[in-house]
Formats: structure tokens, sequence, C-alpha cells
């Protein structure tokens, strides 16, 4: 079984947002969302990638709905913008306790590294 908190703290910027839900997260998923939401996830993404994190990270897909940025990201990689190490760091799923699960086995890539 899986318990959440929920806590409300105020800061005064964004950037101090995400610093203190990095700082409170165990993991973090994207649900369905708008720019905020991609800003949010492509900043935690990358922040795992450069070491900052180990923490997993999540596209809960529903519907499909993060497929276009699963596929920029099979781009980026096919281009060779990216590593392929990279390629299934972001854990899909579209059921939440596969998510969960997953969740619970995840190991952090090495880290990044340009050769």
């Amino acid at each position: 079984m899986h318990i959440v908190e929920t806590m409300h703290q105020l800061v005064e910027t964004m950037h101090q947002r995400k610093n203190k839900m990095i700082e409170l997260a165990d993991g973090f998923v994207a649900l369905l969302g708008r720019y905020g939401t991609l800003e949010e996830f492509s900043e935690v993404y990358t922040w795992s990638q450069i070491g900052l994190h180990t923490k997993p990270c999540g596209l809960f897909n529903i519907n499909d709905y993060w497929q276009p940025l699963i596929d920029m990201t099979n781009k980026m990689i096919d281009e060779g913008f990216m590593q392929e190490k990279y390629r299934h760091m972001a854990i899909v799923e579209d059921c939440p306790s596969a998510l969960l699960d997953d969740f619970e086995s995840y190991a952090a890539p090495s880290l990044k590294s340009y050769d």
C-alpha cells in the first residue's frame, strides 16, 4: 500500500517551488497537463540526467497523451543528441499500479558523460 502525504508550503518563485518539490518528493509523475507540467517534468528529468537526484520520473500515459514527447525523446537519441542509456529513464505507464511498481524497482542510470 502506498501512502501519499500532501504538504502546502509557500515560496516566492517557481525555481524555489521546483527545488522544494525535488527536495521533498520520492519520485515524480507527470499526469495529463499543460506547458507547466511539461516544463516541470523536463526539469526533473534533466536534473536526473546530470545527477542532481536519482529519483524516478514517470509519465502517466493515459490514451497515449505523452506519446509525442516519447517520440521526441527517441528522435533525440536516434539523432545522437542524447545518450541511449536515457531512452527508458522516464518510466511510461498507463496503469497507476504498474507505474508505482516500476518506481519501486527504479535504478538511476550512470551520470551524464560525453563518450
